[in-house]
């Protein structure tokens, strides 16, 4: 599995916003800038993070981006798969009926299995652990 340049993106955006603090209001450009994402790019990840509740979209010359959540209460699992879905190793795992041989397949264990230690993984990671020394 690789995190989809859209993944990568948010977890670049909020990780500036949760240096910066909840609540304090950050200039879009100031983001693109810094974390290196296309502004373009940036606007449509804000609105998945925004209608997420991870981020306010503040419109106008003096607007940009303000954390709404506690970076101690935001993870990496769920900022990633608010931009590009749920996790998933194989199909199998996401849609067991999408093969007939999953209920009786070694290999669908391995795949939930490793797909559970990895989202537990990134469920564990707040950006608040992300932003201290």
């Amino acid at each position: 599995m690789r995190l989809s340049r859209a993944g990568e993106y948010a977890v670049r955006c909020m990780l500036y916003l949760s240096m910066a603090g909840k609540g304090v209001l950050v200039s879009r450009k100031i983001v693109a800038r810094e974390m290196e994402i296309p502004e373009q790019f940036l606007g449509k990840i804000a609105q998945q993070l925004a209608r997420a509740g991870f981020m306010e979209i503040v419109q106008g010359a003096k607007g940009g981006f303000r954390l709404m959540v506690s970076p101690e209460n935001l993870t990496l699992l769920a900022v990633i798969e608010a931009v590009i879905g749920e996790i998933f190793l194989n199909d199998c795992v996401l849609r067991p009926e999408s093969c007939h041989r999953s209920p009786d397949c070694k290999v669908h264990r391995v795949w939930a299995d490793a797909r559970d230690c990895f989202r537990e993984s990134l469920r564990k990671a707040t950006f608040a652990s992300l932003t201290t020394s």
